[in-house]
């Protein structure tokens, strides 16, 4: 197909509405296009490559629009998708290389690696009978050599500790899940902890169940943590939040000039209706997790407790192009149910848009709630309790907390930034994992007993300054607190999962030990919020 056939295409197909006079000027422009590249194909000087300059002129046109209205070539939109999709097809392991070495930090629940025998901390040196090891290594390498269609197999070979020849194992591909719900567990007696890391399919499966496993502990009180959540699907947002609502409810509803007023209601009855509640957010939290914010806040079911969140108000729909490409159009926006569209300004175009992190520091805004400015006319009431909320910017919390910096120092950044912290604790793990298995045989035991400091720190200190990084005591001593969790946590995650990882992490969760004392405390009385 000609280029300007294929551009006309993709234009029709982004315009077609009812006959409007917008739309006539579009169609002109249309037959723009039609014209300026028949021109290109019958006149210009030399060959053109038209693949090229059509996906240009796409993403030329979109950059006009919003900052979230994307196009996604054929070749990265499976890739796009699997986070949201919930999964993909590979060998099932979580992995890290580590002095150029392929080391197996975690089998997947249920999937190919772990039924074969995989264990972690197994270090994979050949892959249908090559070397990888001491090759220089890549994530990407990776990725190609054990990612692979359903039902096909791969041969790797595994040096495991204490074993002294390699042992060959042949692995079946299969759907891998990718999951959404990074941990749930209880932080007492009566609170319970979940954290989404996004919304995608099977988010709400993953979620009941983790309310599931933390009701029959007797969990009175629950933390959703949303922080860094970036979204996902509306659905899934309308879901959960419909879990913790009771009652027939407005959740949210979506409106756009090509696509009128439409409203989701609650539907069933969910598995946390009753007892206190708190949602944590961060300015990572967008889309998605506002939509559930903005539902919890508006009917006083809860508090939000954190930092504003992230600001994005609309809502995007796939189109498929021809070619197997595709591009994602915001059509509407979004709205909470006492009608706050939430939405951060973008008229000074997307490198603007995305520099608001930046603009939010310099302000303070991370330090202090004071520095933030909002209108009054953004001003809006809860539904219940007759609260003031605000629209125009992100969900703003109803308990604000600012980023810890008393941890910080140049010391921990760079042993952060390089992946010190992390290649440690797989060291570590390499040479004493049938040891602390033994010592500690469930994740309460170490969390008590393990003392990080004592066993880790200074050998820790001596590995760092292994890998060019000098003992600087006054630094260490400034965040060791936080070298100390995260390491504790570190190898949490590598004798049991990512749960185990964030019950010792948590530890420096200020937003946590907020809700925490909220939950503790009469604010729910005293502020009217639904929660018997």
């Amino acid at each position: 197909m000609k280029i300007y056939r294929q551009l006309s295409l993709i234009f029709l197909f982004v315009f077609i509405s009812k006959v409007t006079t917008a739309q006539y000027v579009a169609s002109e422009g249309i037959k723009k296009l039609d014209a300026l590249f028949q021109y290109i194909n019958y006149a210009y000087v030399d060959s053109t490559d038209e693949n090229k300059l059509v996906e240009k002129a796409i993403v030329a046109t979109l950059k006009e629009l919003d900052p979230h209205s994307v196009y996604i070539p054929k070749k990265e939109l499976d890739k796009m998708n699997e986070p949201l999709v919930g999964n993909f097809e590979g060998v099932g392991i979580q992995f890290n290389i580590l002095d150029d070495t392929l080391i197996v930090v975690a089998t997947i629940a249920g999937g190919p690696s772990e039924k074969v025998g995989l264990l972690a901390g197994d270090k994979i040196v050949e892959v249908d009978g090559e070397n990888i090891a001491s090759v220089g290594l890549q994530n990407s390498d990776v990725q190609k050599k054990l990612r692979g269609d359903k039902g096909t197999k791969v041969n790797v070979g595994i040096k495991r500790r204490s074993v002294k020849d390699i042992l060959n194992f042949t692995i079946t591909r299969d759907k891998i899940p990718i999951y959404s719900v990074d941990a749930s567990y209880m932080i007492d007696e009566e609170i319970g902890y979940i954290k989404v890391n996004r919304f995608a399919k099977n988010t709400l499966t993953e979620f009941k169940e983790g309310l599931e496993k933390l009701k029959k502990q007797n969990m009175q009180h629950l933390v959703i943590d949303l922080r860094g959540n970036g979204g996902g699907y509306l659905k899934t947002a309308i879901q959960l939040s419909d879990e913790v609502l009771a009652g027939k409810k407005l959740i949210v509803y979506t409106e756009g000039a090509k696509n009128p007023k439409q409203e989701y209601y609650t539907s069933t009855t969910g598995g946390f209706e009753h007892g206190k509640l708190v949602l944590l957010i961060d300015e990572g939290s967008a889309s998605a997790s506002e939509i559930v914010a903005g539902a919890i806040q508006d009917y006083d079911r809860g508090l939000v407790i954190g930092r504003r969140s992230f600001g994005k108000g609309l809502v995007q729909k796939p189109f498929n192009l021809p070619d197997g490409s595709a591009i994602r159009l915001t059509v509407a926006r979004y709205h909470t149910p006492s009608g706050r569209c939430i939405q951060r300004p973008y008229d000074d175009g997307k490198e603007e848009y995305y520099k608001e992190f930046s603009r939010r520091y310099e302000h303070g805004e991370f330090m202090n709630q004071d520095s933030i400015s909002l209108s009054d006319s953004l001003k809006f009431k809860t539904i219940n309790s007759q609260r003031i909320v605000y629209g125009g910017g992100g969900i703003m919390p109803d308990v604000f907390v600012p980023i810890d910096t008393t941890l910080s120092s140049d010391y921990f950044g760079k042993v952060s930034r390089k992946g010190i912290l992390n290649d440690y604790a797989l060291t570590y793990m390499d040479d004493h994992r049938d040891e602390l298995n033994l010592k500690y045989p469930s994740i309460k035991e170490f969390k008590t007993n393990f003392d990080a400091e004592k066993e880790l720190l200074e050998d820790f200190i001596a590995y760092a300054e292994n890998n060019d990084v000098k003992r600087n005591d006054e630094e260490i001593n400034t965040s060791k607190k936080a070298i100390v969790i995260r390491l504790k946590a570190l190898i949490a995650r590598n004798l049991w999962d990512t749960s185990a990882y964030y019950e010792i992490a948590n530890e420096l969760n200020d937003a946590l030990v907020k809700a925490i004392e909220e939950i503790n405390s009469n604010t729910f009385k005293k502020e009217k919020l639904v929660y018997k």
